[in-house]
């Protein structure tokens, strides 16, 4: 259940443009931050809140570490000032992205919101609760990650609003579009991930 009272949002102004890029960030990483970079920088954003998930559904969270390490080496990585680190979804109770953006609309209306997304999270798109229902209510911004273009442009969900699709060369228009509404960007790459990351981590011994 989402709380009535209402968290404090990060600092923003009526009619500021605002990307929101979800996940575990097990561990952060550069590609990470290529992707908030990108969007702010092609979709002339306002702001990106990078939203720390307590965990993903989707993924076995055992093990997962605490959520305010995770959001302390997001903002060790994050460069851009405009790039906010947030963990928002702990303080109002969701763990799905329809519950969050659903809160986010109804709480925060003058913002004109815009969901990103990497290339390889659009693939298993379809497979998120309520995921038709997300992309109605907020456009979606999706980035290229390696190895993922032509898989990603022929899952479910991109075939299902191919016909709502902006031009690339459109892109800085799509916070103000109308929902449903995406943009596939193609742009600068780094084929970095965070499974990648935690399997070549050196594995801690007990004392």
């Amino acid at each position: 259940m989402i709380p009535s009272s209402i968290p404090r949002l990060p600092p923003h102004a009526p009619g500021m443009r605002i990307g929101l890029f979800g996940g575990s960030f097990n561990p952060p990483h550069a590609g990470h931050m290529l992707v908030a970079e990108i969007a702010l920088r092609r979709l002339k954003l306002d702001q990106l809140w990078l939203l720390v998930t307590p965990g993903n559904p989707l993924k076995n969270t055992s093990g997962l570490p605490p959520l305010e390490q995770r959001m302390a080496a997001a903002r060790a990585l994050a460069r851009d000032p405009r790039i906010v680190v947030a963990g928002l979804e702990a303080e109002i109770g969701t763990r799905y992205t329809y519950d969050t953006v659903a809160w986010l609309t109804q709480r925060a209306p003058s913002l004109h919101f815009v969901w990103v997304m990497g290339a390889d999270n659009l693939r298993q798109f379809s497979r998120w609760q309520r995921w038709a229902e997300i992309a109605a209510l907020a456009p979606i911004a999706v980035i290229d990650r390696p190895g993922a273009s032509l898989a990603s442009l022929n899952a479910k969900a991109a075939q299902r609003f191919a016909r709502h699709r902006l031009r690339e060369e459109d892109a800085a228009r799509l916070a103000l579009a109308r929902p449903p509404a995406f943009v596939f960007l193609h742009d600068r790459r780094i084929d970095l991930s965070s499974t990648e990351l935690r399997a070549q981590a050196p594995q801690k011994t007990r004392d």
